[in-house]
């Protein structure tokens, strides 16, 4: 083997579902070699230089050491190859590791324009497009950590009225801006960190008139389409959300619970800054554990983690798996911090009387706050018209809210017209028996507290496996 010959090897790293990532690690002899991307994928290939000598410069790449003997070469190959396998598996969870995080937003509102920046430990790609009724600016980024708090954004006046963000789907984290009035972005930018301060995102809004929003919104619109359009169906998007448990085989019932908000919908917020969708995913992973355990049934869960979906999925995941009942969690949030105590609602042409129709409401719009565009939705939940079929399956509905009631008495605080009636679009899968449940109140501070308790999910999740015990006893599976 003659050690000057220069030995090319790749080597393919799989890690976890990820693409392969290859590495070219170049074997020389003589002087030191740069480490290089590969001339034909300079994004996904890098080059690991393996030399011989001993003047090799410590880097974070990691360069490997081949002794001056020819017969060395073999093994330091295979020691290299491994090595490089190592690089590909540490460098994948390094990245993962190393997460873009916010260190803050601000606002600042001047004559002309309202600037909203947020603050980053690193440089951050963006995409952003418009939305009317309400006017609002979504802006899009990979995967970001998010746990400084937003500061005064939507005190300070000028143009926005609202802040939410959060993880909207795998890979895709969502800020939306609520603008008062229609507005433009008259600039959208990034400024790298300097003189002490950190990378930033800055965002201007102009006042504008409604037509010339119109007009802006349907061009970033178009825009943000073309980038989808490789994109995945909505229930495609959600199979690994969806996380089904269980023992044994299908003979069993497969129950559907659903963890109401997520992402950059938080719910509502209640005493002491508590998130709904915490709670609500909190409780849904509690309840799984409780019927699982009990060997008798099938748990799916509609999310598995804080990450948003839209109500058209949330059903779209339950019929597709073929689900029996379906159990969406909830915990409302209103004026009067002295209401409390928990209700199970189900599907009604009429609410039952005008607490039920405003919370109804308000849960139907979920996808708005998401920054989800509806003007072309075609969505099961707003096309449904309540049939015959339909009918059957709001009777059975009524009779697992019934046994929800009557267990759930037995453990909890419930309101006195515990079982009402309305119109919630997440209930309007036409052939499954479901009801939502609304916990309790986080605008009260003992609803608020119980929430928070391991122990009080352990209560209310044995009453709910009572309940849909009681459930098949009637209805055999």
């Amino acid at each position: 083997m003659d050690i000057k010959t220069k030995n090319v090897v790749r080597v393919a790293c799989f890690t976890g579902s990820q693409l392969p990532v290859n590495q070219r690690i170049v074997i020389n002899a003589g002087n030191q070699s740069k480490i290089t991307p590969h001339s034909q994928d300079k994004r996904s290939r890098t080059m690991v230089s393996v030399q011989t000598g001993s003047q090799v410069n410590a880097t974070a790449e990691t360069l490997f050491l081949v002794g001056q003997k020819p017969a060395r070469i073999v093994a330091a190959l295979c020691l290299s190859l491994f090595l490089a396998m190592m690089i590909c598996v540490g460098g994948s969870a390094t990245a993962n590791a190393q997460e873009t995080k916010v260190l803050g937003a601000r606002l600042g509102v001047y004559p002309d324009y309202t600037r909203f920046v947020i603050d980053l430990d690193r440089s951050v790609e963006f995409s952003y497009f418009l939305l009317p009724d309400p006017y609002r600016v979504i802006i899009d980024m990979p995967e970001i950590e998010w746990t400084a708090p937003p500061g005064k954004v939507t005190s300070g006046g000028g143009l926005i009225s609202g802040l939410r963000y959060g993880l909207f789907k795998p890979g895709t984290f969502r800020v939306v801006l609520d603008v008062a009035e229609p507005a433009l972005v008259s600039k959208i930018f990034t400024l790298p960190a300097s003189d002490g301060k950190p990378h930033r995102l800055v965002v201007d809004l102009s006042p504008a008139k409604r037509d010339a929003f119109m007009a802006a919104s349907r061009e970033s619109m178009v825009a943000y389409s073309a980038r989808s359009r490789n994109d995945t169906s909505a229930t495609e998007q959600s199979a690994d959300v969806a996380v089904e448990s269980g023992r044994g085989g299908s003979e069993k019932p497969l129950i559907a619970i659903d963890a109401g908000h997520g992402g950059v919908d938080p719910g509502a917020i209640g005493v002491g800054g508590v998130y709904e969708k915490d709670l609500t995913l909190a409780a849904a992973r509690e309840v799984e554990k409780v019927l699982t355990d009990s060997g008798r049934y099938r748990v799916l869960l509609t999310r598995d983690k804080d990450v948003f979906l839209k109500l058209r999925q949330r059903t779209e995941i339950a019929r597709k798996n073929g689900a029996d009942l379906f159990i969406s969690l909830h915990a409302d949030s209103i004026g009067n911090s002295k209401h409390r105590g928990a209700s199970v609602y189900t599907l009604s042409e009429n609410a039952s009387d005008k607490e039920a129709a405003a919370l109804a409401s308000k849960e139907n719009k979920a996808d708005v706050i998401a920054g989800i565009d509806l003007s072309e939705e075609n969505s099961l939940v707003q096309s449904i018209l309540i049939d015959l079929a339909q009918r059957e399956t709001m009777n059975l509905s009524a009779t697992l809210a019934a046994n929800m009631v009557t267990e759930l008495g037995k453990s909890i605080e419930l309101q006195r017209r515990t079982h009402r009636f309305a119109g919630f679009a997440v209930l309007k899968a036409p052939d499954i028996p479901s009801a939502l449940f609304e916990m309790g109140y986080l605008s009260n501070a003992t609803d608020a507290k119980l929430l928070q308790s391991p122990a009080h999910r352990r209560k209310v999740a044995e009453a709910i496996l009572r309940a849909i015990d009681i459930y098949f006893e009637k209805h055999k599976f």
